[in-house]
C-alpha cells in the first residue's frame, strides 16, 4: 500500500497515497494508524487528498478507528477529503463522528444539514397503475 507517515506540530499524519483505498487495502491502512495509536501518538490525521472512492468496509474500517482512537482518549481527522467521499461519509453517517478538513491546515469542511422539509416543499404523488 501507498502510505507515509508523518508529524507536524503534535499531529500524527498519515497519508494515503491510493486513489482508492478498498478492503484489499485496510490491514495496511489500519495497522499503520494502530501502531501510531499504540505507539502514544493522541492526534491522528488521515490525508485522504488522492483518495476519490471508498467502499463500505472503509467507512467501516474508518468508524473502528475513530472509536479506538476515542478510546485511547485521542483524536481522530481527516483531511483532504475529496466531494465524492464526503457525500459517501454523509450517507452513511460517518461524517457525524469523523472531523473532516479540506486540507492539513485544519480548516473544517463547510457542513450543510438538512433538519426538516418545509411544508411547501413536499409532493403527494398518486399510483394509479402499475408500469409494465
Amino acid at each position: 500500500m501507498n502510505l507515509t507517515t508523518d508529524r507536524s506540530q503534535g499531529i500524527a499524519i498519515v497519508r494515503v497515497g491510493e486513489t482508492r483505498l478498498m478492503y484489499p487495502l485496510l490491514a495496511d491502512f489500519s495497522g499503520a494508524v494502530m501502531s501510531l495509536l499504540t505507539g502514544g501518538d493522541k492526534k491522528v490525521m488521515i490525508d485522504l487528498s488522492k483518495v476519490t472512492y471508498v467502499d463500505s468496509a472503509t467507512i467501516g474500517c474508518l468508524m473502528d478507528l475513530y472509536r479506538q482512537t476515542a478510546a485511547a482518549g485521542g483524536e481522530l481527522r481527516l483531511a483532504g477529503v475529496n466531494k465524492r467521499v464526503e457525500t459517501m461519509l454523509t450517507m452513511t453517517g460517518a461524517h457525524n463522528f469523523l472531523k473532516m478538513f479540506p486540507d492539513e491546515e485544519n480548516r473544517p469542511v463547510r457542513k450543510v444539514f438538512v433538519t426538516e422539509i418545509p411544508k411547501e416543499l413536499v409532493v403527494q404523488i398518486e399510483v394509479t397503475g402499475v408500469m409494465p
